[in-house]
């Protein structure tokens, strides 16, 4: 199984008064790590979209092991366990810079046409990437 690993370093204002990241940014951590998942094999979301292909998300779980504090750099390790139909889930392990394991949680998006704004299969070029991803 093909895993993609995204750093990102916690900036000021995504910390709350304590220090520690404010809970609501993990999604947006899951949001630039599934994008760059598929960046890593060769695809975009902007290229999807373009190509009538949009992908909301329809399902977020979480679970917060420990924080992260302001200027840590955050590992993000992505993967794909299976080949998407018309939705797609991603799980996602946050590292601290001690590499402990203090966030994880999955994502599962749905694949609609933007024309008619109905659920679709996935398109077949993201399918023959996954089959790879999910090979390796």
């Amino acid at each position: 199984m093909y895993i993609n690993e995204t750093s990102i370093r916690v900036r000021y204002a995504e910390t709350d008064k304590m220090g520690y990241v404010y809970y609501g940014n993990y999604a947006t951590y899951f949001e630039v790590a599934r994008v760059e998942w598929l960046r890593s094999l060769g695809l975009t979301y902007k290229g999807m979209e373009e190509g009538g292909v949009m992908m909301p998300v329809l399902e977020c779980f979480m679970k917060y092991i420990r924080p992260a504090r302001y200027d840590e750099v955050l590992t993000i390790k992505t993967f794909v366990p299976e080949l998407p139909n018309i939705r797609m889930k991603f799980f996602h392990e946050i590292l601290n810079e001690k590499g402990e394991l203090i966030h994880k949680g999955e994502t599962t998006l749905v694949f609609v046409d933007m024309a008619s704004g109905k659920p679709r299969t996935a398109p077949e070029y993201l399918l023959e990437k996954a089959r790879i991803a999910l090979e390796s």
